[in-house]
């Protein structure tokens, strides 16, 4: 069950962010909180279905209040894992069943990545 703009409204005023969300805001954090268990989004893709904005403007949202959805659904384009969350974000991946890649020897950590050829949602139903 995908958690309401209300809900996530009332959350950050608990945490001291208080105010409504802008309009594109609220439609990134809606998208995102769409996403299916083990599929994802790039960043890139959020903004393209959206229709407005670009990867830096979804970044920018998923940055300030991404905690209020599952954050970990939304990647690089590349599928390499957000630096400094690889591990609660690989929690979760195998948890959902989030189609990964293996690094090769020379990926730092030898951390795996998702598999976005697999794992990136088209829009229908899981």
């Amino acid at each position: 069950m995908s958690e309401s703009s209300a809900d996530r409204s009332q959350g950050r005023e608990e945490e001291g962010v208080a105010g409504e969300l802008d309009p594109y805001t609220e439609r990134v954090l809606d998208l995102v909180a769409s996403i299916p268990p083990g599929r994802v989004l790039a960043y890139g893709d959020v903004a393209a279905w959206l229709g407005e904005g670009g990867p830096r403007q979804v970044g920018r949202v998923m940055s300030l209040y991404g905690g209020a959805v599952p954050w970990w659904r939304v990647v690089r384009s590349d599928g390499v894992l957000l630096p400094g969350h690889e591990l609660r974000a690989m929690d979760a991946y195998r948890e959902e069943g989030t189609p990964l890649r293996e690094s090769g020897p020379a990926a730092e950590g030898h951390i795996p990545r998702v598999d976005m050829r697999r794992a990136r949602w088209d829009g229908t139903a899981p």
